[in-house]
């Protein structure tokens, strides 16, 4: 794929599912979709879709859904979720839905399990019916609900014992495999539980861009074999805009970063501005640096400036993967039902 020493790196893809100013959210499938075909057909490895809720810039808010219509459209390419935010759901439904998932389409799924709510306190109460949110106890059962998935997607099942009897509880009734469960995490709580239990774990350092040496690094150290997994399995997410010149791709990075500092200073969030729409954003000297730091951690540029940087991060946290999230926005006159310079990010990557 890109010119690094061996083992060759491997490169993946992570999509929320934007939606700019110019598209309804059936644009922003379209795109996604568009944009799954355009990996499948590069060699990706694999294909994950987020969970956020309630936002004006993301369609992402459903994973199984949105795995069903990527993976029905493309015809190599793993397709997974990064992640589904356990605490928002009941185990045994997040179960079921893989389990089916699987058995439509063998040997492709992944199933990334995050701790975090994806959304705001309001549509974390919606989620749950009006109990109160995603609450303590939720996220602090969620070892045992992470226990409770891989139990119920094995081939045999799992008891429940219910007023003094055991009665059998299966996912789908003949399962022939399972999906390649991950935990997912923006600090060292699942990179330990992760260790613990011998999972694959993936440190979101697309989002925290912080704490990644240190987490990676607990994961390898801490981490025990399971009948799964021999040894430590991991790999790196990263921001990425690319084009065939850096000012280029500057400047189709920007509504995202924009999008990003909104939310990080609690700014209202909007859909995703055009590029030249923001480009006549006036950046306040407050946050000025904040923009600047998350920028500079980002892969930005031509294609040899891109492959390096995505070849050096590899390389720094010991990966033979990296699952860029391509942040690349649109020139206003674009095609509302795709999204071409996040295509030309995947191209442009690969050589």
């Amino acid at each position: 794929m890109i010119g690094v020493s061996e083992p060759r790196l491997a490169l993946s893809v992570l999509d929320l599912a934007p939606v700019r100013t110019d598209q309804t959210t059936g644009d922003a499938l379209a795109a996604t979709i568009s944009l799954a075909r355009t990996a499948d057909e590069l060699g990706y490895r694999r294909y994950w879709l987020a969970e956020h809720h309630n936002m004006p810039a993301v369609a992402a808010t459903n994973p199984p859904v949105l795995i069903a219509m990527v993976a029905g459209a493309t015809g190599r390419i793993r397709v997974g979720s990064g992640g589904v935010m356990l605490p928002n759901h009941a185990p045994l439904v997040i179960a079921e839905q893989f389990a089916l998932l699987e058995a439509a389409y063998p040997g492709r799924i992944d199933l990334g399990i995050g701790r975090a709510p994806g959304s705001d306190p309001v549509t974390s109460f919606a989620l749950r019916h009006g109990a109160g949110g995603v609450s303590e106890e939720a996220v602090n059962r969620f070892p045992e609900y992470v226990d409770n998935v891989l139990a119920m997607m094995d081939a045999n099942g799992v008891g429940l014992a219910v007023n003094g009897r055991t009665h059998p509880l299966r996912a789908t009734p003949v399962a022939t495999s399972v999906p390649t469960i991950w935990l997912l995490g923006s600090s060292d709580y699942s990179a330990r539980l992760a260790a613990e239990k011998g999972m694959p774990y993936v440190f979101a350092h697309h989002f925290s861009g912080s704490g990644t040496a240190a987490a990676l690094d607990l994961y390898r150290t801490h981490f025990r074999p399971s009948p799964d997994l021999d040894e430590p399995r991991t790999f790196l997410t990263v921001n990425a805009s690319v084009a065939t010149s850096r000012e280029e791709a500057e400047r189709l990075a920007l509504p995202q970063l924009l999008a990003m500092l909104a939310l990080r200073t609690g700014q209202p969030l909007a859909a995703q501005r055009m590029v030249e729409e923001a480009e006549k954003v006036e950046v306040s000297e407050a946050h000025r640096g904040l923009l600047d730091a998350m920028r500079s951690r980002w892969v930005i540029g031509d294609p040899g400036q891109a492959r390096a940087a995505v070849a050096e991060l590899a390389a720094t946290y010991g990966v033979d993967e990296v699952m860029v999230h391509p942040v690349a926005g649109a020139h206003e006159g674009s095609s509302p039902g795709s999204s071409e310079a996040r295509e030309e990010t995947l191209r442009l990557l690969v050589g």
